[in-house]
């Protein structure tokens, strides 16, 4: 017999109270205030490869739907990102936070300096969203289950533990407390409705257990790279370059 769409819930719930980014020890450091400028400007590098994606993930899903509903539904989680007239969008406000660090926002925005590990795990989940079921493409979206809490946790530790931190700079996080719950209301809600055989919800469960697993593989490269004796990869962004030219002199 089939799990209820209650117990199914409570599955879900688990694998992010289990395996959810916020465990990870690079999310401690960055949120303790342990982090160098230069660590917070890595995260911020790599971090804006998965920011730029998501809109191109959630365009590569539209591209499948057939249900003109599900599209004007899903429609909204691109311009949270791209913006509109009226809002700048994500991709954006995650440039205003490159410029606070100190970054040449210019850089940041061509991805180049982005590690191999995070392209590869990021690159992973768009080709998942575009290539899986439309079950588990939605599924592995249901991490924003959990991103309220974490971006709760990241504006208080920010604010309290690093000069850069204000409204300005932080104003990507902020706006996802608000933009994050109503994707999340609508993308639990279809999951539960849809996946309604055991098959199914193994198969949405073992989605967002993907979903994590690209979410911390990308802290596991940074942690890797550029904590402690960390060997930055071919490529990646080297400490102390592409600033903007005040932080430059500075450092």
């Amino acid at each position: 017999m089939t799990t209820s769409p209650e117990a199914f819930e409570a599955r879900l719930r688990q694998i992010g109270a289990e395996r959810y980014h916020d465990k990870h020890p690079f999310h401690h450091l960055l949120h303790s205030g342990g982090c160098t400028p230069d660590q917070v400007r890595a995260w911020v590098i790599n971090r804006f490869y998965y920011q730029a994606s998501i809109p191109m993930k959630d365009a590569a899903f539209m591209s499948r739907v057939t249900s003109p509903a599900l599209r004007r539904a899903w429609r909204s989680r691109i311009e949270d990102h791209d913006g509109t007239a009226d809002n700048e969008g994500g991709i954006m406000r995650w440039l205003r936070l490159a410029d606070a660090v100190g970054l040449d926002r210019d850089y940041v925005a061509s991805t180049e300096g982005v590690m191999p590990a995070t392209k590869f795990a990021v690159d992973a989940y768009v080709r998942f969203v575009r290539d899986k079921t439309l079950l588990e493409a939605v599924a592995a979206s249901l991490t924003e289950l959990f991103a309220p809490g974490i971006h709760a946790a990241r504006i208080e530790g920010l604010l309290a533990h690093y000069d850069f931190a204000d409204d300005s700079s932080l104003s990507y996080f902020k706006n996802r407390l608000s933009e994050a719950p109503k994707d999340v209301a609508f993308g639990l809600a279809w999951v539960l409705e849809h996946a309604d055989t055991d098959e199914k919800q193994d198969a949405a469960a073992a989605a967002l257990t993907f979903k994590t697993n690209v979410l911390w593989a990308q802290l596991d490269a940074l942690q890797a790279g550029y904590v402690g004796a960390g060997a930055i990869p071919p490529g990646a962004w080297q400490p102390g370059t592409h600033l903007i030219p005040a932080r430059a002199a500075a450092s």
